[in-house]
Formats: C-alpha cells, structure tokens, sequence
C-alpha cells in the first residue's frame, strides 16, 4: 500500500469507530507505520507531523504546557495518568519523570520515533485532538502524549515547532519473532534462589533475571514456595475490588517496550465490563479503572497467569502481584503504595493475603519450600 492508499483506508477504518493500532493492524501494518503515512499535505482528517530529539528535552518542555494525559499501553492493558510533566532527569539512554502524577521510567534507547498528530473530530464544533506519539524500531506505541480541556494548546503547539522535523523519512522494520527462553533445567536454581534470598532492593531483581540467564515467569516457578505462589485468574479484579472498598492505597505498573508508567495511590471507582470482539471471536473482558486523574483498561480475558511475589529488601519483603497474558508478556504489576525506606503497608499484606492461591504445578527446583 502506498500512502494515499494507507491514509484513504485508515479513514474509512477510523470513521467506524476503530483506535488507531486497531486500524493499522486490520491493514496489516504497524500503528507507527499508519502513523508516519499521514506525514506530509495530504487533505485527509489526520496529520502527522515527524519530531526529532533529544527525547528528554521535549518532554522537559511540556511541564509549560500544563496537565497533559500520558498513555503508556501494552498489547493487553492501557494506562492513563493526567498531570503535569515534571522533574525529568536523565540522559540520552534513560530517563525518569517523577513528578506527583506522572511517575515514568523512560527507556530512550528504545525510542525510534516520534510525531506529532493533529486528527479533526468528527464535529466541527469540537477541537482537534493533538498528540504526541512516540514508536520503537518496529512501529509499536512506547509513550502518547495526549491534550486535555487545561492544557496550554499554545505551549505545545511552541514544542511541537522546536521539534518538527517535516523533512525526516521515518521508517520501521519487522520485528523478529520471540526467541523462545533458555531451557528451565539449564538454570542454576540453588543459586538463583540463594541470590534471591540475598536482594536489598526490589530493582536488584532485574539484574538477577540477566545473571541467570531466566525468563520472569520462569524465576517465578524456579521460587515457587519460598517467594512465589500462583494466585487464581480472578485475583487481579478482586485487587481492585478489594482496594476500591478498603481505600488501601496501591501502586500500578504498566510497561511499554520504551516506558514503564506507574499510579501511586487509592482506586475508587472499578468496572467491569464486556465488549462484543469482531466476528465470532468471544466477547472482550475489561477491567477498567475510571478515577479522575488515572484509567486503567486491562483485558482480563487474556490473564493467562497471576503470581504473587515477595522481594527481600532493607526495609523487609515487597510483595508484588503480576499478571501475564498467554505470550507470556507482563500487562501489569501491583504493588502497595510505599516509598524507599518505608516497609511494606499491613494493609497491602492483608488484602494480599485474601487472594484466592493456586496449587503448584510442579515441585520446587531447590530442595526444602519455606510455605509463608
């Protein structure tokens, strides 16, 4: 397909009600090459306007255009927080948005490219929505940059211009399949766990996986017993529940390729809901979070599994709840709302503590289990 082809369809597909990736993929391309085919005059609904970098810059520049809604989103689950961008840090590679709404780990060195898109509504009386949107290598969404009824349209449209670059020719490549993960009997599972048992800090983990060459879920069940256990599938949506009635304060961590976007605090109002899918497909089960200031929408028919996970830290364990489709991909990961240096909260560990378990699958790798 050629641009004009792209651009005539993706219009017919949006006038139907489909999201963007939505779209892009009913044709068969990546949401970024659908994207980048709006570039240049053309007379259709949306606009692309190609941006370059420094990553961290342009987003040090829009704490002046007020809140704005930042969209960090995986195959499975979307994650929505509006304020405003503040006290980024980092450098070429990294960075970290640490602001009082907008909490991001921003991983640049995955960052491909990035537009600016100015799609009109359907209304004419209605403004356009304006966006920022940000792809890897292969045309995947790692961060979107949304207007809101507050934000200064002025002082973006000002960051949008220091950034434009029309002339840029952006181009993606095809993924490469998923290498499947090293065979579980090649690990060294005594040391794993004995490395497991010696962390101070929850981020420490990350560098265990990459020591022992393991997959995440694969750690989980080399662990089973002693720092993990399976939940039930419905342990995710009796969480949020159970948060929403208790008022207990949590942390959610949606990651993307390039960003890891994080809530900190109370959810109120959950909702369930079911969407007919396409076709003959089975009906869409959402999970959906709809406070002021922060949307999740997990699709909680694709949970394929749910562990609970303890970390050793300074400042005693860390106990996290994890939720992964059938690819094995992470949608999201729980956490009680703390602080370094402060312990866990008892009232995370007790609603943690009423999720429904499941019996192991297998017997433990290391010998003894320590059953909490």
């Amino acid at each position: 397909m050629n641009a004009d082809d792209i651009r005539h369809r993706f219009a017919e597909l949006r006038a139907k009600g489909m999201r963007h990736k939505d779209a892009a993929a009913a044709m068969g391309l990546a949401e970024g090459a659908a994207i980048a085919a709006h570039a240049g005059a053309h007379d259709k609904a949306l606009r692309a306007t190609p941006l370059r970098g420094p990553w961290l810059a342009l987003l040090q520049s829009l704490e002046a255009c007020g809140p704005l809604l930042a969209l960090t989103r995986n195959e499975t689950t979307v994650h929505e927080k509006t304020g405003i961008y503040e006290k980024l840090s980092g450098g070429e590679a990294m960075g970290l948005a640490l602001g009082e709404a907008i909490d991001l780990r921003l991983f640049f060195s995955r960052w491909h490219a990035g537009f600016a898109v100015d799609e009109a509504a359907a209304n004419p009386g209605v403004p356009s929505s304006l966006s920022l949107q940000f792809f890897d290598a292969h045309g995947l969404a790692v961060h979107k940059v949304f207007v809101r009824e507050a934000t200064d349209r002025g002082a973006l449209q000002a960051v949008i211009d220091a950034h434009s670059a029309p002339e840029l020719q952006v181009e993606f490549k095809p993924a490469e399949p998923k290498a499947a993960p090293r065979a579980e009997s090649a690990i060294d599972a005594g040391a794993l766990v004995e490395a497991w048992r010696g962390m101070q800090d929850t981020h420490e983990f990350f560098g265990l996986l990459k020591k022992f060459d393991a997959e995440r879920q694969q750690s989980f069940r080399i662990a089973e017993g002693e720092f993990t256990q399976r939940a039930a599938l419905h342990a995710v949506g009796d969480l949020l529940q159970e948060a929403s009635f208790s008022g207990t304060p949590i942390m959610v961590f949606v990651g993307s390729p390039g960003c890891i976007q994080i809530h900190t605090g109370p959810v109120v109002r959950v909702e369930p809901m079911e969407m007919p899918a396409r076709g003959d497909a089975a009906p869409m089960r959402w999970l959906n979070v709809l406070d002021p200031g922060f949307n999740l929408h997990l699709r909680e028919d694709r949970i394929a599994s749910v562990w609970i996970v303890e970390k050793p830290t300074s400042d005693g364990h860390v106990t996290s709840v994890e939720a992964f489709d059938g690819e094995g991909e992470l949608m999201a990961m729980f956490f009680g709302a703390r602080k370094p240096g402060v312990p866990e909260r008892e009232d995370w560990r007790k609603l943690v503590r009423g999720l429904a378990r499941l019996a192991a699958a297998a017997p433990a790798h290391h010998g003894e289990r320590r059953d909490r």
